[in-house]
């Protein structure tokens, strides 16, 4: 490993542990050439989660692109950002237990029973171009199974 203050070669191992989340491993390492302390982690490296969407085409998860989606649902809302990143941690760490791809149906569905015991306005806005509705009365079926 080499040190990111002076760049030498050689460190040595004072301490691990587990991350508290379990995720990681934190080592504390001295530098053997300026005797400077530093951390690193050592983490499993991750598949990247596909979503395959209506079309068949396969793109990589984007947690940003949700987050602006749900971002615009919630506008004017009582609804945090940090709500916003709870809820998107538990539908990715649903993801990430049970598949590599995922139909881009079924994690709307994930976003939407979430976003349903957020903010109903907000789960009506997000439906409403999650669910591409093409006139009234899907929009009236959907406010009718909300209440």
């Amino acid at each position: 490993m080499r040190c990111p203050l002076c760049g030498h070669e050689e460190t040595k191992v004072i301490d691990s542990r587990e991350s508290d989340a379990g995720d990681a491993i934190r080592r504390r390492r001295e530098c053997l050439g300026c005797q400077q302390r530093f951390t690193t982690y050592e983490r499993r490296e991750e598949v990247p989660l596909m979503v395959v969407k209506k079309n068949g085409d396969r793109e990589p998860f984007d947690r940003n692109k949700l987050f602006r989606g749900l971002a615009v649902a919630v506008t004017k809302r009582n609804v945090t950002s940090e709500q916003l990143d709870e809820l998107i941690d538990e539908v990715e760490a649903e993801l990430h237990d049970h598949k590599l791809e995922i139909p881009s149906k079924k994690l709307g569905d994930l976003v939407l029973r979430r976003l349903r015991n957020l903010d109903r306005v907000a789960y009506v806005r997000f439906a409403s171009v999650y669910k591409d509705f093409q006139d009234l009365d899907e929009f009236t079926r959907e406010l009718k199974e909300l209440k």
